[in-house]
């Protein structure tokens, strides 16, 4: 029982026990999807951590260094790109924490409802809301400052040994709070812009249960999508300016760069919209048996909560494909520059950047992966009256095990194909902003064409590892699915 849920009043001159009270005060830290919020905000906020101690441990190396100390503009880089990284991973998990949020307050209905009912604003429900992802923000990134803290202390006289020298540098410091803090309070941002839902219960939703807004509420909703069509039109205008520029300097690749991330933004606000056609096209790959047209039809019945499971997953594969991608174009542009032969020495140095960088950027994909785990098992205890009635009319339990399990597939497919898509895109047009001013030769004149490449190593890697994560989804789904007696089901 959430403290939504908790009763207002009891009866004249009663008062609960203190003990009762303080059950009911943090009772909602037990919903299902609080656990995830505190984990997400857990591994952005110890992630921050890593990189700014990274990029501070590297800085005081450079500085000790005679030959790189006075490299003012090395350290400036790898600051840079220290900070980009982290704004990644706070954007991915604020994406991820408000569509959990989301899915929470559709799972509320009937209880958001029953305290409209007697007289509670929904402003003041959806203040609750933002309080409860302050605290779980809070919680997440106490945990993750002392983690990633600990960490790094125990990691730096490793990277010592390694590295042959000794390098001071003090592991606690007062900057190490910026991410906790950000992660604190953009959780709380994302838990109030999850429960907009709030504004819009009735009273007369309290004889429901969960809610998800249908495709026909969803058309209708014209300022969410003239906004994500704005974004995305201003967000494609800004990547072509800054492949424009790049032509003349390398510092077009930081206007392709806000580009893209208001092109994705654009993305991410109208996904509801674009996800249907996509999973309809996907659909058909599943089969026509009964547990295949179910599972289609749930995932399209209900947009906004298929895309919300699906757009973590785009954003994962979307980012390490971007990486992988501009690595392989800038390979392959130095070797044709090089009359097709091969330079080892500096594709080594490229796989060897590109990997870092492609491991840094998965800790994104593992916060998006933490997502739609966590949604889809939201999403089918939330469902558990219409699953019974499934299980009552003959289903038997290994159907809807195969239904969850080809929804879950459904949905990964789809979000798989159109990160792939994505971040092949983003990752040309990184490497053509930044790239695009430099002579190459034989010609010796800019600009330059990056032809696009596609590295197929990672490619496969990133298939692979979406099946897995597909199949790890919905384990748990599946068991709660066929756990429930159908009688059982249907009285909730």
């Amino acid at each position: 029982m959430t403290a939504l849920a908790a009763p207002v009043s009891t009866a004249p001159g009663s008062a609960r026990p203190p003990a009762a009270r303080r059950r009911t005060s943090v009772g909602w830290l037990r919903e299902r999807g609080m656990g995830a919020t505190v984990l997400v905000a857990a591994i952005s906020t110890a992630f921050g951590v890593a990189l700014l101690s990274a990029t501070g441990y590297l800085g005081a190396a450079l500085t000790a260094n005679p030959l790189y100390g006075g490299s003012e503009t090395l350290a400036l880089v790898i600051a840079i790109l220290g900070v980009i990284l982290l704004a990644v991973a706070v954007y991915v998990a604020a994406i991820v924490t408000a569509n959990t949020f989301a899915t929470i307050i559709a799972g509320r209905t009937r209880r958001i409802a029953l305290m409209r009912l007697i007289g509670a604003t929904a402003r003041s429900q959806r203040s609750e809301v933002a309080r409860q992802g302050l605290i779980v923000g809070a919680i997440g990134a106490l945990i993750g400052l002392v983690l990633g803290t600990a960490g790094t202390a125990a990691a730096l006289p490793l990277v010592d040994r390694l590295a042959g020298a000794s390098t001071e540098f003090s592991v606690v410091q007062p900057v190490l709070l910026v991410p906790a803090l950000g992660v604190a309070l953009t959780t709380w941002a994302a838990a109030w812009t999850g429960s907009r839902r709030v504004l819009t219960v009735t009273p007369l939703q309290a004889l429901g249960g969960a809610v998800e807004q249908s495709r026909a509420e969803l058309s209708a909703r014209r300022g969410r999508n003239v906004g994500a069509l704005v974004l995305g039109i201003a967000g494609g205008a800004l990547m072509v300016g800054g492949i424009v520029l790049g032509m003349l300097t390398p510092a077009g690749v930081v206007v392709a760069f806000v580009g893209g991330l208001l092109s994705f933004t654009g993305v991410t606000l109208g996904a509801a919209s674009l996800m249907p056609p996509l999973l309809r096209a996907t659909g058909r790959l599943f089969g026509k048996s009964v547990a295949a047209r179910l599972a289609a039809e749930n995932a399209v019945r209900y947009p906004e909560r298929s895309s919300r499971m699906a757009i973590g997953v785009v954003m994962g594969v979307a980012l390490v494909v971007m990486f992988a991608v501009a690595s392989e174009s800038v390979k392959a542009l130095v070797a044709v520059s090089g009359g097709g032969e091969v330079d080892e020495a500096f594709n080594a140095m490229m796989d060897s950047f590109s990997g870092v960088m492609m491991a840094l950027v998965a800790v994104s994909a593992v916060i998006a992966a933490v997502g739609l785990v966590n949604l889809l098992t939201i999403g089918v205890v939330q469902r558990r009256r219409e699953l019974g009635l499934l299980r009552a009319l003959g289903l038997s339990s290994a159907g809807i095990r195969r239904m969850v399990l080809i929804e879950a597939a459904h949905i990964t497919v789809t979000a798989l194909v159109f990160g792939l898509v994505l971040g092949a895109l983003y990752g040309w047009v990184g490497a053509q902003s930044l790239l695009g001013s430099v002579p190459i030769p034989p010609m010796w004149s800019s600009p330059t064409f990056v032809a696009p490449a596609i590295p197929w190593l990672p490619a496969a890697v990133i298939v692979v590892a979406t099946a897995v994560l597909t199949l790890v989804a919905a384990v748990a789904p599946t068991r709660i699915a066929t756990r429930t007696a159908p009688v059982e089901a249907l009285a909730d």
